[in-house]
């Protein structure tokens, strides 16, 4: 594969869930290629996950560490490396590899806390090397449309946000292996659900309106008893410029699935998108009114049409958005620049909201500054 860009997959062993989507996402655009892994640290299980993935045996290696060194003798090693491990590794295997001269693309959030996010920024200063994160809402062309259209006007100046993500998978009190990891302050962090889910909510917010929080009021709860970190959260925001702002995130609100949705209010208009429709946001007209914007509808931007693959009608979904991210990616590792994949300052700022919520909520502080 010798004109594709070879990616090595730190996490995603046997019975992970975003390994293999990871992988997929990287490989739907034929520009990236999984040729090696760090799949578990148990050497047996980074063996069975290579196999399944079609790795070459001796390219299935039991740390971030052995798959450094080995692949940085082959001619055709590794060019950057996906992190989809809990997020206590996310720092230590980050590091590792910009170390390495190796980019990397992490799953969010950045790292388990701002100390950690600071010292990760310092690293990839003094060893500057592609970096991104998966937020991987930000690759839905709408999104990215919706975005293009407040940023020239269409809407006037932004008035109001409201972000949800509303999920009900941790609505029992029973854990499975997926949520084993989350509601561990020892893998996860400080945050719970605010980690999960609510930096989606909170970098969506940013992203679409161009606009940067700059203060919060926070409530974060734990409502299955037991548990040692949040399993809800809601938040007043300030944005730089007056702006005002809702988000919501919980993952007990009962039968709910991934319901991720944005609306944004400006002085002549307002937008409305939903993760669960994504193909298609609504305009709201300030003069009266409501036009359906659509996936492939003529007159989308050049940024939008970028990240459609399939005629107008034809749904597209999360896997091509975190292939959007990749391709995105690809672009940056070949420094043609017009890349949205969202970087550094994205992580820090998420992992700000995660340490500014806990801590203000914990204490009834009511509002307080969002300080990176």
């Amino acid at each position: 594969m010798p004109d594709r860009i070879r990616m090595g997959l730190v996490g995603g062993g046997p019975g992970s869930f975003i390994g293999p989507v990871h992988r997929i996402a990287a490989e739907l655009d034929g520009e990236i290629a999984l040729v090696a892994g760090a799949f578990s640290r148990d050497a047996q299980r980074s063996a069975e996950a290579g196999r399944g993935y079609g790795i070459a045996p001796e390219r299935a290696y039991p740390s971030i560490e052995a798959m450094l060194d080995a692949e940085a003798a082959r001619a055709d090693g590794i060019q950057f490396v996906t992190i989809a491990t809990p997020n206590f590794h996310h720092l230590p295997a980050a590091c590792a590899a910009m170390r390495a001269g190796i980019a990397v693309m992490s799953d969010k959030p950045m790292t388990a806390t701002l100390d950690q996010a600071r010292e990760l920024a310092a690293v990839l200063a003094a060893n500057p090397v592609p970096y991104g994160l998966t937020y991987t809402y930000s690759g839905y062309p709408l999104v990215r449309e919706m975005r293009e259209r407040i940023a020239t006007g269409a809407i006037g100046a932004v008035r109001k946000v409201v972000v949800e993500y509303n999920q009900g998978w941790l609505a029992g009190a029973g854990e499975g292996k997926q949520a084993e990891w989350r509601l561990d302050p020892a893998r996860s962090g400080e945050g719970g659900c605010i980690a999960d889910i609510g930096v989606h909510a909170f970098h969506l917010a940013e992203f679409v309106t161009g606009l940067r929080v700059s203060r919060i009021n926070a409530d974060l709860g734990t409502v299955v008893q037991g548990r040692a970190l949040d399993d809800d959260c809601q938040m007043f925001l300030r944005f730089e410029g007056g702006a005002r702002g809702l988000l919501s995130a919980s993952q007990v609100m009962t039968g709910e699935g991934n319901d991720l949705a944005i609306r944004i209010y400006g002085e002549t208009g307002a937008l409305r998108w939903s993760q669960e429709n994504p193909n298609r946001f609504e305009w709201l007209k300030g003069e009266g009114g409501m036009e359906v914007v659509r996936a492939g509808d003529p007159g989308l931007s050049a940024i939008a049409m970028r990240g459609i693959r399939l005629p107008g009608g034809h749904p597209e979904g999360l896997l091509e958005a975190l292939a959007n991210l990749y391709r995105d990616f690809a672009r940056d590792m070949r420094g043609e620049g017009g890349s949205l994949v969202p970087g550094i300052e994205d992580g820090l700022r998420g992992m700000a909201l995660v340490a500014a919520a806990v801590a203000a909520s914990r204490a009834e502080s009511g509002w307080v500054d969002l300080k990176v």
